[in-house]
């Protein structure tokens, strides 16, 4: 196992300057917890102060019971070669997070997606509303609230002209000659 200075370092070079908490994960992992205020700060200190010059990814996670959803901005530095992991959470009820595609030009698609899928707003950002859903009139399909498994039974089996339609497992197994196993049949059509 390594000594974990340069992680240790990087901790520090991140949480001192503003007052936030974090922890060295293990080799080449610091993840640093900030409000949705100091986001945008703490990346371009990371990006223009660090080397931290790389947006690896941005994610969502629906962390419903707390009425919250975390959002997770992992950036990379090709010199350091240590992952640092921005968190925050923002209310799950008109979440709104400041657009940080100015820092990076990439992160325009990943807030189009969250905007698309979560429902989170981002001001100022460009692109159409539509991203990879088209006329979509539900709640966010990525929230836990979304009922999946109905969505489908509406818009996919309980639609005229589908009444002779067969489940996927339906010719699953008259293919192959096995059966739906127990836990997929509470999925299946017939019951």
């Amino acid at each position: 196992m390594t000594d974990l200075i340069k992680e240790q370092k990087l901790l520090e070079n991140v949480t001192n300057p503003f007052k936030i908490k974090g922890r060295v994960i293990r080799n080449r992992r610091v993840e640093v917890f900030c409000d949705k205020e100091t986001v945008s700060s703490v990346l371009l200190y990371a990006k223009t102060q660090l080397g931290y010059i790389h947006l690896a990814h941005m994610t969502c996670i629906d962390w419903i019971d707390e009425n919250k959803f975390e959002l997770v901005y992992t950036i990379w530095s090709p010199v350091e070669k240590v992952h640092l992991f921005v968190k925050t959470k923002i209310d799950r009820e008109n979440p709104e997070m400041e657009n940080i595609d100015r820092i990076w030009d990439q992160a325009n698609t990943y807030e189009r997606e969250m905007r698309e899928m979560f429902g989170i707003e981002f001001p100022g950002l460009k692109g159409e509303r539509d991203f990879a859903l088209e006329d979509w009139e539900e709640i966010p399909p990525m929230r836990k609230d979304f009922d999946t498994h109905n969505y489908a039974q509406q818009t996919y089996f309980n639609r005229p002209g589908r009444e002779d339609a067969k489940d996927v497992r339906e010719t699953l197994v008259e293919r192959s000659g096995t059966e739906v196993p127990d836990f997929a049949k509470k999925y299946s059509r017939e019951r």
